[in-house]
């Protein structure tokens, strides 16, 4: 599933592509949306709101989610544009380009007003102007009981982190990703660390937690099953049971 970076630059490129000019087509693939039609309406703004897409058109907010598969692509306006795939959920066409939403998780559209019944779950975005980490840490530690992978993972916590980051966020805190909260020896260090990792990245597509972004180096257990610790030189570890698979150091984390 891609991370709160990933869905960042996403909305940096559709907003590079459609931001100030007029929709000349629109097509909507989802059966509760397929007669809106946005076309002649200016596009007023992309943003990402944590992993969510919010391409601001007319009246209308067309509201994405990647999940694990989706994305979206600029193509050419000028070239052939692969309109009769079957992943293809929606398209919005300019004179010079068009966005392609491909094999999006979800796609509907709201009224502007309304962009909060989609996005207005979320908790402080690592990635946005409304970035609080006071309120990160609160939401984190009043889940005290609650596994530390389970917590990073709730969107409604802090926005933007993915298995990725859940995974180096917990090693970087030293404790195993099932460690409940409360075990947790500085959960504003953790906050600010996950902050400091998204911010770091949000314009890099090589993305690096060790800071050395030379291939093979760039992470410190996340993909690394059996390659040894960066750290301790144990093995790392991995628990594929969960619906997100984990990696961790039994070394270094406790």
């Amino acid at each position: 599933m891609p991370e709160g970076d990933t869905v960042f630059r996403t909305a940096q490129r559709l907003d590079d592509a459609l931001t100030g000019r007029i929709l000349t087509g629109c097509d909507i693939r989802v059966p509760r949306f397929a007669t809106v039609d946005v076309s002649g309406e200016r596009v007023d703004g992309v943003v990402a709101r944590g992993k969510h897409l919010l391409i601001r058109v007319g009246w209308a907010s067309i509201h994405s989610h990647l999940k694990m598969d989706g994305s979206w692509r600029i193509v050419s306006a000028q070239r052939p544009v692969p309109t009769w795939d079957h992943r293809v959920r929606a398209i919005l066409m300019t004179e010079e380009s068009v966005a392609l939403g491909i094999n999006l998780g979800v796609l509907n559209v709201v009224e502007r007003a309304r962009e909060g019944d989609v996005v207005g779950h979320l908790g402080p975005d690592l990635l946005g102007p409304d970035w609080d980490s006071a309120v990160a840490v609160e939401r984190l530690i009043v889940r005290s009981e609650d596994p530390l992978s389970v917590v990073l993972l709730d969107q409604r916590v802090m926005a933007g982190i993915g298995n990725v980051y859940c995974n180096e966020l917990c090693f970087l805190a030293g404790v195993l990703p099932t460690t409940p909260v409360k075990n947790l020896a500085d959960p504003e260090r953790l906050v600010a660390h996950a902050h400091t990792l998204l911010q770091a990245n949000k314009n890099d597509y090589h993305r690096t937690t060790t800071g050395d972004r030379r291939p093979g180096r760039e992470l410190w257990v996340y993909g690394r099953h059996g390659k040894p610790c960066r750290r301790c030189g144990t093995p790392i570890a991995r628990d594929q049971s969960s619906p997100r698979v984990a990696y961790w150091c039994p070394s270094c984390q406790r």
